[in-house]
């Protein structure tokens, strides 16, 4: 089964607590705070799995949560930092915010690096951190941050050079099963192919390039009709594509229709999709009969449209060394691939969060608390200018401002978030 579309709730582990706790030992009787800090969290981190090409080990687990850290000891024993939770993709695979669906990271880019998706919870201070000349004997510590957490959607988009495209039965697996090593499923009936199958084509020496079979392309694809509203977003990275047509017309359909039929289902996809070029690839040469076909008028067409025309035959091998030589010759003009560029900024991933927050009043000062502003100040450095500006553009864009305006926080009045206190100003 093949499977390119999923959603996954995934958690990072939260930090360890730090310890309280004080030496002791025969002859020292009151020794000084010796509290352990707490372990991190373990990561999120995505890997690319090159052996894979589906998201079928998806299908039944959907949770993901990495260990948290271990709490910190007395004798300042420090807890365990927890492993990273790795999951493998196929390479290809796009990162989405479930809620906004904005692209976290194309698992593509960077030659598919390691993405660390969600970052663990920090561990937590034990009490030696918080001594001073004056409080010799704290008896307290610091918790560990949270470790973030997101619902994603893992898309698939295969990473082909050529896709092949067409209606059902035209001989697009045919084609590439001869112009590659690649063994697809191949019969005399409609929807043979229920998935995109992708074949290495060598062009001599350690040259080549990827070709995809994009099965189920019909009219109404992009209605959800046929099998190719499933598999249309394959072809989103290809930078040329193969329209396969019945130039014999055995299944007694007009090539030219055909062509004019696939593109406007692409064109309704894709705006940019459509503008991708195309080679007009005339299969079932061998049979064609040029008293049935008016091929002087599907040629003009072909022309008219600023199209390359190539005749072949996947049943004897006619003209396909000839399209092998010529799509790598296109290809070679072309623009690299296509990577998603990061649409999912990482201040989104408060915004709204004001929803889960609670503001108090006490005189002159507003008391602001949620779990979320907790982990979010353990990440900001108040003495870094830019950090300090992401963190007030968070308050802002979670309408924390807002809400404590409603509030009557004024100027001059004190706001105060787990320790930090600043003078508001409008």
């Amino acid at each position: 089964m093949f499977v390119d579309n999923v959603k996954i709730y995934v958690k990072a582990g939260d930090g360890g607590n730090g310890a309280v706790a004080f030496h002791r030992e025969k002859y020292v009787a009151k020794g000084g705070p010796d509290g352990g800090d707490g372990g991190h969290g373990g990561n999120i981190v995505f890997r690319v799995d090159e052996g894979s090409n589906t998201l079928l080990a998806f299908r039944y687990k959907h949770k993901f949560i990495a260990e948290n850290g271990g709490n910190g000891k007395g004798g300042k024993f420090h807890g365990a930092t927890a492993p990273d939770l790795i999951i493998d993709v196929p390479k290809g695979t796009l990162i989405k915010d479930a809620e906004t669906g904005k692209i976290i990271h194309d698992m593509s880019d960077n030659d598919g690096a390691d993405f660390v998706c969600c970052k663990g919870g920090r561990g937590g201070w034990g009490n030696k951190h918080f001594a001073t000349p004056t409080r010799q004997l704290p008896n307290f510590a610091k918790n560990g941050t949270k470790g973030q957490e997101k619902e994603l959607i893992l898309e698939l988009k295969m990473l082909a050079d050529v896709g092949i495209i067409g209606y059902p039965s035209v001989g697009k697996s045919s084609i590439l099963s001869r112009i590659s090593a690649a063994k697809p499923k191949i019969a005399d009936y409609h929807f043979t192919t229920l998935s995109p199958n992708l074949g290495v084509v060598k062009t001599g020496g350690e040259s080549g390039f990827v070709a995809a079979d994009i099965p189920g392309l019909i009219e109404g694809a992009a209605d959800g009709a046929g099998l190719g509203h499933a598999f249309l977003r394959h072809i989103d990275r290809c930078r040329l594509l193969l329209h396969v047509v019945d130039i014999s017309c055995s299944e007694y359909r007009d090539p030219i229709d055909d062509i004019k039929n696939i593109n406007y289902e692409l064109k309704r996809y894709s705006e940019k999709l459509s503008e991708r070029p195309q080679i007009i690839v005339a299969n079932k040469a061998d049979i064609l009969d040029r008293e049935v076909v008016d091929v002087p008028e599907f040629e003009e067409f072909v022309k008219d449209n600023g199209w390359e025309l190539i005749y072949v035959s996947a049943a004897t091998g006619e003209g396909l060394d000839e399209l092998i030589r010529i799509t790598a010759e296109r290809l070679r003009d072309l623009p690299p691939m296509l990577v998603y560029e990061q649409e999912y900024a990482p201040e989104d991933a408060y915004v709204g969060g004001g929803k889960e927050t609670v503001i108090k009043r006490e005189n002159d000062t507003f008391i602001v608390e949620g779990d979320w502003l907790y982990n979010l100040m353990g990440q900001i450095n108040f003495d870094d200018y830019e950090s300090l500006s992401y963190f007030q553009r968070i308050l802002k864009n979670s309408g924390i401002f807002d809400e404590l305006e409603a509030r009557g926080c004024c100027d001059g009045h004190t706001v105060s978030i787990y320790g930090f206190e600043f003078d508001y100003v409008k």
